[in-house]
């Protein structure tokens, strides 16, 4: 799925300002450079003038400033570093850390989204690359988790 969208949702489905976004992006790592003009640009549709591509370092910075803002900072355990590529399986495994959803909270999330979800399903999108069970996160299958966690947070 496309960061723009990713991030784009996310905002939405939590309600957050330009200023927000580039506080929480921040938190991850403080010497990060993004700014709201950025983030406004990021936001934009495609074919809009003044549309900018987010990159993977400025979602990775995104989601994991969004653990530190749901849950808080782990003092006892030191920073992990920013991934460098950003697939949605880690987009969808950085969620359910930020949100603290368990398995159940997982199928419930699809479910309300229209999408049901089997366990074995699940728990191969969460597997390591390598694992002979993984299987890759789709862009539909993403796009209906987002839509489901809108659902959860936002309310009907």
């Amino acid at each position: 799925m496309i960061n723009n969208d990713v991030l784009r949702s996310v905002r939405y489905m939590l309600d957050l300002g330009d200023g927000k976004v580039v506080e929480i992006a921040r938190l991850a790592d403080p010497a990060f450079a993004v700014d709201k003009d950025q983030v406004r640009a990021f936001l934009l549709k495609e074919d809009d003038p003044g549309y900018l591509a987010c990159s993977d370092g400025v979602l990775a910075h995104f989601l994991d400033g969004l653990i530190i803002h749901r849950r808080g900072m782990d003092e006892g355990v030191p920073p992990r570093p920013v991934e460098k590529r950003i697939s949605n399986n880690v987009v969808l495994k950085k969620l359910r850390v930020a949100f603290e959803l368990k398995d159940v909270d997982m199928h419930q999330v699809f479910a309300d989204a229209g999408f049901p979800v089997s366990k074995p399903e699940l728990s191969a999108l969460f597997r390591q690359p390598g694992h002979k069970n993984f299987r890759p996160c789709g862009d539909q299958l993403l796009r209906n988790f987002l839509k489901g966690l809108t659902l959860r947070v936002r309310g009907a």
